[in-house]
């Protein structure tokens, strides 16, 4: 299968820019990265649209668990009317019961919402006790991919379960593999499994170079950012790919 696909996540402008310069297929934007991604501001919504690739923007309105309460659903309610009236694309969404399973109710109102807007269901489904239900799950109600690392911290732990997840899909939604996707680990990915597309952060390491920011907590030490370079080494990484 051809790899078609690079989708880079970013949180903040220089980052939407690189992605973009870089030749990124599809972007997924957010806020806080480090701790896996929370709802972009309006304010980066309004800067990446109308966008001159498919941005899709994560719905995630605080950090910590995927088990969201009605007040939760109400801002995730709002925020996709922001990304709505961005113009962007679409929306990564997730929603979880206290087992891991997930909120089939939950998300049905999410999707609702969202309906006219392209979905990608997050990585909540790698803490799902079955694949199985949470795929059809998933297929009911619309998705267009599943953005997994297979169950593990990273994709290049779980290939074989990977595997087993795009035998299972059957072609009916993409399985996108994301976390640890980086210029070290894709060709063992791609080796293994017929994607059509990948996730990644293609991003380097960025030392703080002030220690008063870093004493105070306003930064960490392992801030990383959005690379132009890296970017298009991935893309030539795919490409390469497709041509054997």
């Amino acid at each position: 299968m051809s790899v078609t696909g690079l989708e880079v996540c970013v949180d903040d402008a220089d980052g939407l820019a690189a992605a973009i310069e870089g030749g990124a297929d599809r972007i997924e934007l957010c806020a806080a990265l480090s701790i896996g991604g929370l709802t972009p501001t309006a304010g980066l919504m309004a800067l990446a649209g109308p966008p001159p690739v498919p941005v899709y923007a994560m719905i995630r309105p605080r950090p910590g668990d995927f088990v969201f309460s009605a007040g939760d659903l109400d801002m995730m309610r709002r925020d996709i009317d922001a990304v709505r009236d961005a113009g962007l694309a679409g929306v990564v969404l997730g929603a979880s019961l206290a087992d891991g399973s997930l909120d089939a109710p939950m998300l049905r109102k999410l999707t609702g919402h969202a309906a006219g807007l392209g979905l990608t269901l997050h990585r909540a489904f790698d803490l799902v006790p079955d694949f199985n239900d949470a795929m059809e799950l998933a297929v009911e109600l619309g998705f267009e991919r599943i953005l997994t690392s297979g169950g593990a911290k990273s994709a290049p732990q779980a290939i074989d379960r990977l595997a087993e997840l795009v035998e299972l899909s059957a072609g009916r939604l993409s399985i996108m593999p994301g976390s640890g996707v980086t210029l070290d680990t894709v060709d063992a990915l791609l080796a293994r499994l017929s994607v059509s597309e990948v996730h990644s952060s293609c991003s380097i390491r960025e030392p703080a170079h002030d220690p008063r920011l870093l004493s105070m907590g306003f930064v960490t030490e392992d801030r990383r950012r959005t690379d132009t370079t890296t970017v298009q080494a991935m893309k030539a990484k795919l490409a390469a790919h497709d041509a054997r």
